[in-house]
């Protein structure tokens, strides 16, 4: 039992039982690919976060060591992510200006608040949660922010000061500031841009050509960022471009991620709760839709309570080591499964490439333009972008359509935290709405069977007397009034109506609202000299029926199918008659 316990809520000590040298081989050959793409983002995304470079580096440390640990999925690697990153940025340079000790200090609390709240909800078991936010408005977020950060990264192209976290305010900020561009910085930021294109579609065919094993033409393609870095750096640092306005990452410290504390001031706090919840929902929906999506090619399973318990103490972890908010990436995830990571050790091993980065590599990138870590940005963000959900969307429904484009255009035009708040209030009111109008069927039957199908759809037969309508949807509050209506408007077009069979195929759940509008129902078709029947009720649902009065003062019968109840109601009349 105990043990059962440990490992439930420590899933490397169930991995760990069984790791041999083939787990190991393959682990350590795709920490090795991992690590050479992650040098160059953690720094593009510690750059777009608002933050020094080697937050970056820390933010990808400790926090994929406890991810490790804590987490179910193989392949999942935690660390800094584009839209979460920007969503820090947001969130902290509303505060806090950039650059400033405190503008750390408030990162660090978001991470930390981040992981609380992660933790919180994984003890709790409330994984469920995630659900309620759409995969439509997800995917209008993401797009939105997309444009959002490559449009915020063209005043590292440009070489310019610009702020805001609109896309108005950016296209304003960088306009006003445009006489102000480098022409050397814009040379090498859009060289940098269309060599990284260049190497997603062009440098794997060309490396397959010569003959390499598919291996190493996936390291090739890999380290196209890291050939963007070095020359780039070489040219600055040869040139002497620092000199002549380049802007450059400067000096990186040449250490392990440090020990830090976030703040516990209560009014920073107060204001970085609703950007941390932001930034958990989020983070934890990508996340856990990249790991289920990868468990699913090996058959392997996810646990998402577990789930939210890793990523809230990679989180924390982050904000006691120098970092920032995290989440499970998408591309690193693949390029970790791709090149054949078979258990969590893969993140613990990149970690430790990550600390040997720190450690000796730094000083290498102290010429380093900004702007090519601007490009690496763009081009990662740009395969963010799709607009043809908008199109999948109207296709198939208007409703999510619409909450697609709000969220988008809310994104867009008001900023990440306004637009992910209109994307989470639009799915729980589309579900509301959509679940408050059920769909609702008059039926009958299919002439020599005993299916029932929808009168509108379908050559069926139906009786004068009897009127048996489908309720496709369980019963709670907001559709109780709902089904009070629509039956009271189906059983007045009826003259000779003498019974109402309801048949609950659909219905898993009646609540105490709906249960009060059935006895509304059973009392009007009573005085009316009508009674109320039921078909089909699933043994929950009757359980829960069991413990009212509503069976007792119930007019008609509870019938087992719709064909026993029209056979029973035919017989019924025949015999009144």
């Amino acid at each position: 039992m105990t043990q059962n316990l440990f490992s439930r809520y420590l899933p490397i000590l169930d991995w760990g039982r069984r790791y041999d040298r083939d787990r190991f081989v393959g682990d350590i050959v795709a920490a090795v690919i991992v690590t050479v793409m992650l040098i160059p983002q953690s720094l593009a995304y510690a750059l777009l976060a608002g933050l020094p470079p080697e937050a970056g580096l820390y933010a990808s440390i400790a926090p994929i060591l406890l991810y490790a640990v804590f987490g179910t999925s193989r392949v999942l690697a935690v660390g800094p992510v584009a839209v979460v990153s920007l969503m820090t940025a947001a969130a902290v340079g509303n505060i806090v200006d950039s650059g400033t000790a405190g503008y750390i200090a408030a990162a660090l609390t978001l991470a930390f608040l981040s992981g609380l709240m992660l933790l919180t909800l994984g003890v709790l078991r409330l994984g469920f949660l995630a659900n309620f936010l759409s995969h439509p408005v997800i995917a209008g977020f993401i797009t939105a922010s997309g444009i959002l950060i490559a449009a915020s990264q063209l005043r590292h192209i440009l070489g310019v000061e610009a702020k805001g976290h609109t896309l108005i305010d950016i296209s304003t900020s960088l306009w006003s500031n445009l006489y102000a561009a480098n022409p050397i910085t814009i040379l090498l930021g859009i060289s940098a841009t269309a060599f990284l294109f260049w190497v997603r579609s062009g440098l794997k065919p060309l490396l397959e050509k010569t003959g390499l094993p598919p291996l190493l033409v996936d390291i090739g393609v890999k380290t196209g960022p890291v050939l963007a870095i070095v020359a780039t750096t070489l040219s600055v640092w040869g040139f002497e471009l620092a000199d002549r306005g380049v802007a450059i990452v400067g000096v990186v410290p040449q250490s392990l991620p440090p020990l830090t504390l976030p703040s516990f001031s209560p009014d920073l706090i107060s204001q970085l709760l609703v950007p941390a919840l932001l930034i958990s929902i989020i983070g934890f929906v990508e996340s856990i839709s990249v790991a289920q999506t990868l468990a699913a090619k090996k058959r392997q399973r996810i646990d998402p309570d577990q789930e939210l318990i890793g990523l809230g103490a990679a989180n924390i972890g982050a904000s006691l080591t120098g970092g920032f908010p995290v989440t499970g990436g998408f591309s690193r995830s693949v390029v970790n499964y791709d090149a054949g990571a078979k258990t969590p050790a893969a993140g613990a091993f990149t970690a430790i490439g990550l600390m040997l980065a720190a450690l000796f590599l730094t000083p290498l990138i102290h010429y380093l333009p900004k702007a090519t870590l601007a490009a690496t940005i763009i081009v990662a963000v740009l395969s963010l972008v799709d607009f043809s959900i908008l199109k999948r969307a109207w296709a198939f429904s208007r409703a999510d359509f619409a909450a697609v484009a709000a969220t988008i255009l809310l994104t867009l035009l008001l900023g990440v935290e306004v637009g992910v708040t209109a994307g989470v209030l639009t799915s729980i009111l589309i579900h509301l709405y959509k679940t408050s109008r059920p769909h609702m069927a008059v039926v009958g039957r299919v002439p020599g069977t005993e299916h029932f199908r929808n009168v509108r759809r379908h050559t069926v037969e139906t009786q004068p007397h009897v009127l048996s309508l489908r309720v496709d949807e369980s019963l709670y509050f907001p559709n109780a009034r709902f089904l009070e209506d629509q039956l009271s408007r189906y059983a007045a077009d009826v003259e000779e109506l003498t019974d109402v069979v309801l048949l609950f195929t659909a219905v898993n759940e009646v609540d105490l609202s709906a249960l009060e509008s059935l006895e509304a129902i059973n009392t009007r078709l009573r005085e009316s000299g009508i009674r109320l029947h039921l078909s089909e009720v699933k043994g929950p649902v009757m359980d829960r029926l069991k413990r009212s009065h509503f069976l007792d003062e119930l007019t008609g019968e509870i019938f087992l199918s719709p064909h026993e109840a029209v056979q029973t109601l035919d017989k019924s009349s025949a015999t009144t008659a």
